[in-house]
């Protein structure tokens, strides 16, 4: 049995890209409806899914559970768990359609960014945390890079670290964070952030700044990805893929999440610094507005 059985199907969302084409349908049962897929045995998971039975045994022990019967109890554990999570939430189900009305949309919205956060902060390594706070806080220079809705969680990353005095570079195209990658040294830092951590342009600015010696942090929802072998720590989101934007609505309130406890960290380890920025920062700002109302 699992040490946390609330994280399994978390761990079976993850490990969806990695799986394969017989073992992805029956990870697919279970993530589309675990309660059901739960109540079946071996034979019958296997015939609904169109696999054999060997398949089914090759797919638990991968999530690392040597009888069925325990993948089945941690599976029921999970589901009531995530219930739980959703019970104080308006009562949704299935993805976005063309026929939701708007409440319908902020309620399935609520949903999935409710979840994909409560999935993040039970499934994140807090000693990866750590150590990624511990690099960041040695750095001399902070360099970070994503594409498409992760450039936007790169963005905030860099402005968060600007307003406590790190010296923290966000880059907008892939070619200036190439040559800016090639540039690095010991003792800086390049966070590269990707959703599925195959993005081509940010796993060879990870690959670049490691090679140039800089140490490296990926921001992914898979440990096994492209990125994360680039990368000298990961720090894993838990975030939910809907057909409606595949992985664009939770994935970037995860990377978010991520970004703000990353930061929080560097903060809290350089309290009286940073508070110190903080306030000056925010002085500065309020004066100028200030100085522009009527």
């Amino acid at each position: 049995m699992s040490e946390d059985a609330g994280t399994l199907l978390i761990r079976i969302r993850a490990a969806l890209p990695g799986l394969r084409p017989s073992e992805r349908r029956i990870a697919s049962a279970f993530v589309s409806d675990p309660a059901a897929a739960a109540n079946l045995s071996i034979a019958a998971l296997a015939a609904s899914c169109g696999t054999s039975t060997t398949t089914v045994v090759r797919f638990y022990r991968r999530m690392g559970y040597a009888h069925y019967k325990d993948f089945r109890i941690d599976l029921t554990r999970a589901v009531a768990r995530e219930e739980l999570a959703a019970s104080s939430l308006p009562e949704v189900s299935g993805d976005i359609d063309r026929n939701d009305s708007l409440e319908g949309i902020v309620s399935k919205v609520a949903l999935n960014e409710t979840l994909s956060i409560a999935d993040t902060a039970r499934s994140l390594d807090t000693a990866a945390l750590a150590e990624a706070v511990r690099l960041l806080l040695a750095a001399r220079r902070i360099d970070s890079f994503g594409v498409g809705a992760s450039a936007l969680v790169s963005l905030d990353l860099h402005q968060k670290l600007s307003r406590i005095g790190r010296t923290a570079i966000n880059w907008h195209d892939s070619h200036s964070a190439w040559t800016s990658a090639a540039t690095l040294t010991p003792g800086c830092v390049a966070v590269a952030i990707s959703h599925t951590g195959a993005t081509t342009d940010t796993v060879e600015f990870l690959s670049i700044a490691r090679r140039s010696g800089a140490a490296t942090v990926a921001i992914t929802n898979f440990r096994d990805s492209p990125l994360a072998g680039q990368a000298d720590v990961t720090l894993t989101t838990a975030a939910r893929e809907t057909e409606f934007r595949s992985g664009a609505l939770g994935s970037r309130i995860a990377q978010l999440m991520v970004v703000d406890c990353l930061f929080t960290g560097v903060a809290q380890a350089s309290y009286d610094a940073s508070m110190t920025a903080l306030r000056n920062t925010y002085a500065v700002v309020r004066d100028r507005v200030c100085r522009r109302a009527p």
